[in-house]
This record gives C-alpha cells, structure tokens and sequence, in this order.
C-alpha cells in the first residue's frame, strides 16, 4: 500500500512539474501588468508607458500600465514586491524607490537587490543646475566663490528625496557650501517660484528644464553627468568643473519579483533589451537628452547594488529622514 501510494505522489508531483514547464513555455497568455509607482504624467510615467506599447508588441499581450503613487515610489514597489511571482507583474525600478529609499528607512518592507530580479535598465539623464537670471553668476565657479563668502545666503528649492534633493545634497558635501533649502511637495510650484525669483537655484531633470533654459528664461550653470549632456552641449558637467567624478543620475528600470520562473524571466529580459535596442526607442530618448545605458539584467543588477551604499551615505551626511 505504501509503495502504492508513492506512486501516487510521484506522479503527481511529475504532474504538476509538467503543468508548470507547461505554464510558463506559454508565456504569456493573459495581460501583464506594469506598476508605475508615481502618478500619471512625470517622467517616470512617460518612460513606463513609452516601454508598454514596445513590450505589448513583442510579447502579443496587453502590457498595462497601473500608475500607484505614494511615498515617492515607496507604495507602489511594496505593493509589487508582493505580487505573485509569475512574470504577470512588472514594477518600474528607479533611484527613488530602489536607491534612495533605502537611506532612508532602514525598516522599509522590501529589499531592492533580494526581492527583486533586475530586468534591465530603461534610461539615465542628468539633472541640471538651474538660476534665476536675477543672479550675476555665469558659471559654477561664480556660485560656489558666492556662497563661501557668503554662507546660507543662497536658497534653492527641493522636492523631498526627488533626485534632484540627492544631487543638491551630493553637491553641497562635495563642494563644502552651505546654501538655505526651501522644500516643496511638487515640482511644478518649486519651477513656478524659480521662474518668478521667489527662489533663486534648483537641480531639476534636464527634460524639464529645457523648455525654459531655450526660453533665456533660467540660466543653467551645469549638469550632473560626468560628460555633457547633448541637449546642453555648451554647459559644463559639474565633474569638468572642478570637482572630477561629481555624478548624480536619475535613472529607471524594469524588474520582476524574486522567485519568477528562470524561463519568464529569461523571456521578458530578452524582450526588454530587444525595446531597448529599438532605433526608434534610443531616438525618442536620446532627444529628450536620456542615455540609453548598458542593457541586460547583470548590468542592471550591479547599478542597483552601487547605487544603495552611494545614496545611503548621502542621506546620513545630511542628516535626511523619511517624511
């Protein structure tokens, strides 16, 4: 009887390892979901719904884009990291909520390089130094000689752990300044009062600022990749300007939970660098002045990884906490 009823269980053990080669050698067979953590309409929501509309075409399914704001990135990647491992949840990785966050809280609910399988990037751009054309200053330089003579004088605005709060903090414990930090809760009032003097310096995504740097209406003082940026080819990188290897990226990715199928994973990393690798997809990107970076889930994986360490010393030097 007992030998029997091994039996029983082998085979239906084998059974249910058929069904799941079965299961997944058929992927995909229903919509996919994509969570873009942040609200429709910013940068990270173009990016997410730019890669929908290429992944629905390689892979012959719906990729739909469910937009969970919150926390900045926070709520959304918790929510993902939840989700069923099946390759039927896709979350949008980015500094915010995979870098940043991390530095933090040191009890946030998920683990950006165990809990997630890093798909492959999307994109990196720079964010860039921008003044009120009331101010004299031509070049970083200027700005910086400002500020030492005269401390806390200077305020910029910032909207809490954004990229661009990162790239000002980076900045001023690379260059030893002190300016006045005004916070913000969104982006659009902090370019309102920039525009209107009310607020003199911000870093803020290159895309963003562009429209009113070709307006003469904001000076830009420098970017913050280590090259120039292509939209901005006469504006220095902070890292030319005096302080060598000065980086701070935004940047995003797709990613998947751990424990997916290596067969789904392998598919959706194929089908990912394939987008990636588009003609049309590296134009649309590199004319808004993103870079396309070294694609594939190791290469992904190991930026990820660097960026957490980078970030959290960051944050710990400026004293920064969670809202």
């Amino acid at each position: 009887m007992k030998k029997v009823w091994l039996k029983l269980v082998s085979a239906a053990a084998i059974g249910l390892i058929a069904l799941s080669s079965l299961a997944q050698s058929d992927y995909p067979n229903k919509p996919i979901k994509l969570i873009v953590p942040f609200p429709p309409g910013g940068t990270s929501d173009v990016m997410g719904r730019m890669v929908n509309d290429e992944l629905s075409k390689i892979l012959k399914q719906p990729v739909v884009v469910e937009n969970v704001g919150g926390a900045g990135g926070v709520v959304g990647t918790e929510r993902a990291s939840k989700a069923a491992a099946d390759g039927y949840t896709i979350i949008q990785t980015g500094v915010g909520q995979n870098a940043v966050a991390h530095g933090l809280d040191a009890n946030l609910k998920y683990n950006s390089n165990t809990d997630f399988i890093h798909l492959t990037q999307v994109h990196t751009g720079p964010n860039v130094l921008l003044v009120h054309p009331s101010l004299p200053f031509k070049t970083l330089k200027d700005l910086v000689d400002y500020a030492k003579a005269n401390p806390g004088k200077l305020d910029y605005g910032y909207t809490h752990a954004s990229s661009g709060h990162m790239a000002m903090e980076l900045f001023k414990q690379t260059s030893g300044v002190f300016l006045t930090g005004i916070p913000y809760r969104g982006g659009g009032p902090m370019m309102t009062d920039l525009l209107g003097g009310t607020i003199k310096i911000m870093f803020i995504n290159q895309d963003v600022a562009l429209q009113h740097v070709k307006a003469g209406k904001l000076r830009p003082l420098a970017v913050t990749t280590v090259k120039r940026n292509s939209l901005y080819p006469d504006v220095p990188s902070i890292s030319e300007s005096g302080y060598p290897g000065f980086e701070s990226l935004s940047w995003s990715g797709l990613s998947i939970q751990k424990g997916t199928p290596p067969a789904v994973v392998e598919k959706l990393e194929a089908a990912m660098v394939q987008v990636m690798s588009s003609p049309a997809i590296k134009q649309r990107l590199e004319s808004q002045g993103f870079v396309v970076p070294t694609l594939g889930s190791k290469a992904y994986t190991a930026f990820v990884a660097n960026e957490i360490p980078r970030w959290t010393k960051v944050i710990k030097t400026a004293g920064i906490t969670a809202q």
